[in-house]
């Protein structure tokens, strides 16, 4: 048997995609904490005989069974019967978990209903999981030998105060939590995943801090994870390896964890004392809403023009007329010169500018949907300008966001070349 942890995840709403499982992925980060291998999840409905399936195949193959969801008072509540079930064990009341059952509808003004005293029922054998802040208590339950289980609501808000109070404590007896799994996610813009993956490849191999390569919107990440007794070395291990790879990958590399290419340009401006502004087009205000979503943006970030009509560039950006109609709004020069216009109209350091056609109609053989033009105009008096073909089948939200961070990305670039 793996001594690990399994998660199952009871309800036919998560199977049908009603609700979002946060559950899963918060449970995972916390057994990662606990340095607590953790192989393997199942999400099963509202049906005895599949979540006795479940059981059966999670007591081959772990040692720990975390279960969520089917603790309430309604007939479509069974993970607490189904377990009692499959290990041949009665149900029996805990009359103090109905004392404090009765005692929160009491407060509440409520009178319980007899279906709330199902809630109350547990294995013969089995502890309580006390629930501070809902009416379904859990179980903490070793039926056999080697082998622990522990319910959960599959309410969040209830789930993650009873495993911070009690599970955590519980499982920390038991011997678990004195390694830990450190991660840290290495963040990349401008490099494809597999050519991010080739550059690092000798270090995919190694077992001790592990490497594993994902996608993201746009971007390319690098989750990087030791196992280790404290932060302190673990950080040490990680250090070491993080810079090694971003010796490798240069200024694809922008930030790592939390970081977002508009933090991470917020914070070289203010090291800069620099400003910026921004002219939109195709994007619609998306690139002024990523340098916002940073608090403090309003010591680089002056504002912006949303120049989706003509009209707005040639009043407002002093694009040249001749030059519009002869190159279209979606072209490098006017690219260029929006990005001058604002810079000099707001008389910011900086100005970027995005034109493009995000679809899905309005493109041709000559300028395609995804064809995109980032502008940018330096405190030195300097202009250029980046072309992008994002290519039709992504979709008109994907194409806008990530034509904004492209113009992200191309200020961070150049904010570190004239550093």
């Amino acid at each position: 048997m793996t001594q690990g942890a399994e998660i199952i995840c009871v309800g036919t709403e998560l199977l049908l995609g009603e609700i979002l499982n946060s559950n899963a992925q918060f449970l995972a980060q916390e057994l990662a904490k606990l340095g607590i291998p953790h192989f393997f999840q199942t999400v099963v409905g509202d049906n005895p005989v599949r979540i006795k399936q479940a059981i059966a195949l999670a007591c081959q193959r772990s040692s720990i069974i975390i279960f969520t969801g089917g603790l309430g008072p309604t007939p479509d509540d069974l993970t607490t019967e189904a377990i009692a079930d499959f290990f041949e064990t009665p149900l029996v009341e805990d009359a103090a978990i109905w004392a404090i059952i009765e005692q929160k509808f009491t407060v509440r003004g409520i009178v319980p209903s007899p279906s709330n005293r199902k809630q109350a029922l547990r294995p013969e054998g089995a502890q309580p999981l006390p629930n501070p802040t809902g009416t379904a208590p859990g179980i903490v339950w070793q039926p056999r030998y080697g082998l622990t289980l522990l319910t959960f609501p599959g309410v969040p808000r209830e789930l993650y105060p009873m495993w911070n109070q009690t599970a955590i404590p519980f499982l920390k007896s038991q011997g678990w939590g004195e390694t830990q799994i450190f991660s840290r996610n290495l963040r990349f813009w401008g490099i494809p995943e597999s050519t991010l993956a080739e550059k690092v490849a000798p270090f995919l191999e190694q077992k001790s801090p592990t490497v594993a390569p994902y996608a993201g919107r746009g971007e390319a990440r690098l989750r990087l994870s030791v196992r280790s007794n404290s932060q302190l070395e673990a950080n040490q291990a990680l250090d070491s390896l993080q810079q090694k790879i971003q010796a490798l990958c240069g200024q694809d590399y922008y930030g790592s964890d939390a970081d977002t290419l508009a933090a991470v340009v917020g914070r070289l401006l203010v090291e800069r004392s620099q400003t910026v502004a921004v002219a939109e087009s195709c994007t619609g205000g998306g690139l002024g809403q990523k340098l916002t979503d940073s608090p403090g943006s309003s010591g680089y970030f002056w504002g912006g023009v949303i120049a989706y009509d003509n009209r707005v560039k040639l009043k407002l950006l002093d694009v040249d007329a001749v030059t519009l109609s002869t190159q279209g709004a979606v072209s490098a020069i006017v690219a260029e010169q929006m990005a001058v216009g604002v810079k000099n109209l707001l008389e910011t350091d900086w100005g970027i500018s995005i034109t493009g056609i995000a679809g899905p109609g309005g493109g041709s053989e000559e300028k395609p949907v995804g064809l995109v033009y980032i502008g940018l105009a330096a405190p030195d008096g300097s202009v250029t300008h980046q072309e992008y073909c994002l290519g039709l089948g992504r979709g008109r939200d994907w194409i806008r966001d990530v034509s904004a961070s492209h113009a992200l990305d191309l200020l961070r670039r150049q904010l570190l070349d004239k550093n």
